[in-house]
């Protein structure tokens, strides 16, 4: 039920709960969205739906107790430091449950890991910060509170919406051409994850299964690209289809991805990925430890640090660690050297991206260090001794069978595609085919197992 991309939450789930938001009076379709948000997250992990209504009570309560201790224009001592001790005791019950669960889905077992944890309590840290910052200006009831921390669309795998993008409280907007938009996104992201990411992904599961010893380095590096468009079609199909339900319920697109593919550094292209994700760390962590704003040394400090925490957050295997740490290396060094040099030549700096991100891409994908180097043995022959010539006609087989597939991808990655369909949107011809698409989509779901989507684990 909690797979967005699946026939039972398309064709059950999803039309009842509409039907009954819809046909609810406008004040009580937060209450109804509250319920199916206990409802979805219950069918999908009802184990841990105390833990997460436990910590949405004391969020709760300890962001208004924050904010009672405001005060007007000017606070006392005794109220600032006050506010202090509520914010820091609210932070170490956050990350210290989100650490606790980390910990033992890595070293005890992996079913213990609650889904969508590490969503639901970045939210809840951006939500106590905001609140000890003055950024949320009204108190809000419980209602609100539980319905930003809980709400189905994002409860999963986001995006990390903040509290004020919501505006809970306010009488939202639900008509006809909402609907529309929203349901457009969400086909369009259905598309993406079943009929690109899902077809692309078994040429990752094919290279797995045949041992990376036994593939040709022109095969390496078809899967190292064809990888690198399966996680960004999943995760980018997921958001559009999580951002177009919100879309549908009257709340305000969130966009979490900006064409990544056509940036000109590994720093532009973060900031263009998983964007939600990328200003959390920016706003919550790199700017409090003092951003960009001290010294050269401590700045790059702060950058590194901030690299090995999104590498740590994103799993526990040492690979993303060097994950994390390769990234932070290459944004360090376009700050200190070569970045304005990239920007000024274009053609370059896309290059440079298109080459590198793949291969932190497989850094990523690869969690036994072992296989790891085998991989990047074949990528680079030269350096692992091992000769070009394995199985030399296998990527011909494979770029026949992916290759159609490979070239819809990168059409997909050109910004000017969509920002064509953005003009021309209403026009009946991109209606039918995305009607088309859905109903192509939901034939390859009916006769597959259908598979969740690729950040469900973290």
């Amino acid at each position: 039920m909690v797979n967005f991309a699946g026939l039972e939450f398309i064709f059950r789930f999803l039309p009842v709960f509409l039907v009954i938001y819809y046909v609810v009076p406008s004040r009580g379709r937060d209450y109804v969205l509250l319920l199916g948000s206990f409802l979805f997250y219950a069918m999908g992990e009802p184990v841990f739906l105390l833990l997460l209504l436990t910590l949405t009570l004391v969020n709760h309560f300890v962001g208004r107790k924050i904010k009672e201790q405001q005060g007007g224009y000017k606070m006392f001592p005794l109220q600032k430091a006050k506010r202090k001790r509520l914010l820091i005791f609210v932070l170490i019950l956050d990350v210290g449950v989100l650490a606790l669960f980390k910990g033992l889905s890595t070293f005890v077992d992996s079913s213990l890991l609650p889904l969508g944890i590490s969503f639901y309590i970045f939210k809840m840290i951006s939500f106590q910060v905001d609140m000890y910052r003055g950024d949320i200006w009204e108190k809000p009831d419980l209602k609100s509170t539980a319905l930003y921390f809980t709400m189905f669309p994002q409860v999963v795998s986001g995006p990390i919406m903040r509290y004020d993008d919501g505006e809970f409280g306010a009488r939202r907007e639900c008509g006809p051409e909402k609907f529309e938009d929203g349901l457009k996104y969400f086909v369009i992201g259905l598309g993406m994850k079943v009929l690109l990411a899902d077809r692309i992904g078994i040429l990752w599961n094919d290279l797995q299964m045949i041992g990376f010893q036994s593939i040709s380095t022109p095969l390496a590096w078809f899967g190292a690209a064809g990888y690198s468009l399966q996680l960004y079609f999943d995760f980018w199909g997921y958001s559009l289809m999580a951002s177009g339900i919100l879309v549908m319920l009257g709340y305000e697109f969130i966009q979490n991805f900006d064409h990544p593919y056509a940036s000109r550094s590994i720093s532009e292209f973060y900031r263009r990925w998983h964007m939600t994700l990328g200003s959390f760390f920016r706003d919550y962590v790199y700017i409090p430890m003092g951003g960009s704003r001290c010294k050269k040394s401590r700045m790059l400090l702060n950058l590194a640090l901030v690299w090995i925490l999104t590498g740590i957050w994103h799993g526990n295997g040492p690979n993303f660690l060097i994950w994390g740490a390769v990234l932070g290396i290459f944004i360090i060094l376009e700050k200190v050297f070569y970045g304005k040099a990239l920007s000024k030549i274009p053609v370059v700096g896309n290059l440079y991206v298109l080459a590198l991100i793949p291969l932190t891409w497989v850094v990523f994908a690869i969690t036994d260090l072992r296989q790891l180097g085998i991989y990047f043995g074949r990528l680079f022959p030269f350096i692992g001794g091992e000769g070009i010539a394995v199985n030399s006609q296998d990527i011909v087989r494979y770029s026949q069978t992916y290759g159609g597939l490979f070239v819809a991808g990168i059409v997909l990655c050109i910004p000017g595609v969509f920002h064509f369909y953005e003009k021309h949107k209403k026009n009946p011809v991109f209606v039918l085919l995305l009607a088309a698409v859905f109903w192509y989509c939901v034939y390859f779901m009916s006769s597959s197992a259908g598979n969740p989507f690729m950040y469900f684990k973290f």
